[in-house]
């Protein structure tokens, strides 16, 4: 199709704008995770954090050895968790709003939190140690997004239709698994560790952690970015993509395999985070349009910089640090009912 003259420079006017924005948003990232640094129940100085950073380089000059304990061992760690984790719900909440054509989903629409949360209550209910939580948490995410897929492609009626119902079920199957272990579980131990882990927080996040999961994570988050613009497709009538020649199986199913390895891996390394995967995308959609090629990568910098400011709040706020899927739930809930009172009025 040909473009007239004005047309031309109005698509360039966007691409600009959208460049200059995205920049924007990267630049205020970057000043978030560095002032990150500073928050925490031992604060440290901008110098003690540039000292920490640089004594893995060679620098000999005035260094405190708990300077450096806590930049690499806890707060570096826990930061890049938050970017990873915020970043992966977010992207995962913006393909699947796309898949199924409603702005009102979120990433655990198939199940994959719940049967996360299943995983590892089994896994703490057996006292497993802290990578064999992260892998039956994992493990549990993937295994109730992978019933949910299977059986509801044994369905007559649209796949689409047939993903969100057998996901609920999945969903309502998990959840009553969990409470089944918490009722089994030791009050004054285990019940204890469970109900912490539902609650969601990187207390206990290590590099070793970090690593376990970031590579889900980074597959999950270049299968997406690679194929971004064929969600632009699966907005369409499911008919009318067809009609187009597009294999909507084959790119339904390369999405959901992406959103459930960002989606498992963030829950796995952090517990039950809420709202991140609603939330986000919205507010990028706001920014940048509806063009998931844009789309993606603002949901990935907006999630990666909203989650490390939520860590933030949550250990800073009190003298005791606040569970961080509380603080999103508690942000995210009247961000949902502004959404529902919108859509109402549009209507």
């Amino acid at each position: 199709m040909n473009l007239t003259a004005n047309e031309k420079n109005a698509a360039a006017a966007r691409q600009r704008r959208y460049v200059l924005l995205l920049a924007v948003m990267l630049v205020l990232l970057f000043i978030i995770i560095v002032l990150s640094f500073w928050v925490g129940y031992y604060p440290l100085t901008p110098v003690q954090v540039l000292n920490a950073f640089l004594s893995k380089f060679g620098f000999k000059g005035d260094i405190l050895p708990q300077a450096v304990t806590i930049f690499w061992n806890i707060r570096l760690p826990r930061i890049l968790s938050a970017l990873f984790i915020g970043a992966s719900l977010s992207v995962a909440g913006a393909t699947y709003q796309g898949m199924f054509r409603n702005p009102l989903v979120s990433p655990d629409i198939l199940g994959v939190s719940s049967g996360a949360s299943l995983g590892a209550a089994f896994a703490i209910l057996n006292g497993a140690s802290n990578w064999m939580i992260q892998l039956s948490a994992f493990a549990g995410g993937v295994a109730a997004v992978a019933a949910s897929y299977l059986i509801s492609r044994k369905s007559a009626h649209s796949q689409t239709l047939s993903l969100v119902l057998t996901g609920t079920m999945i969903m309502s199957l998990c959840n009553a698994g969990v409470t089944m272990i918490k009722y089994m579980a030791d009050p004054n131990d285990v019940l204890q560790q469970i109900t912490f882990w539902l609650m969601g927080s990187l207390t206990k996040t290590t590099t070793k952690s970090f690593c376990w999961s970031v590579l889900p994570m980074i597959i999950g988050l270049s299968l997406i970015f690679i194929f971004r613009w064929q969600i632009n497709l699966l907005t369409l009538d499911e008919e009318e993509a067809k009609s187009l020649g597009i294999n909507v199986r084959k790119y339904r199913l390369i999405f959901i395999v992406a959103s459930t390895l960002l989606s498992a891996a963030a829950v796995c390394l952090g517990g039950l985070i809420g709202w991140v995967g609603l939330m986000i995308p919205h507010l990028a959609r706001a920014l940048v349009g509806v063009d998931y090629r844009r789309l993606i990568p603002a949901s990935t910098i907006l999630g990666g910089g909203y989650l490390i400011l939520v860590d933030d709040i949550s250990r800073s706020l009190l003298s005791m640090e606040l569970p961080l899927g509380v603080v999103t739930s508690i942000m995210g809930a009247p961000f949902f009912i502004y959404l529902i009172i919108k859509r109402k009025e549009r209507a």
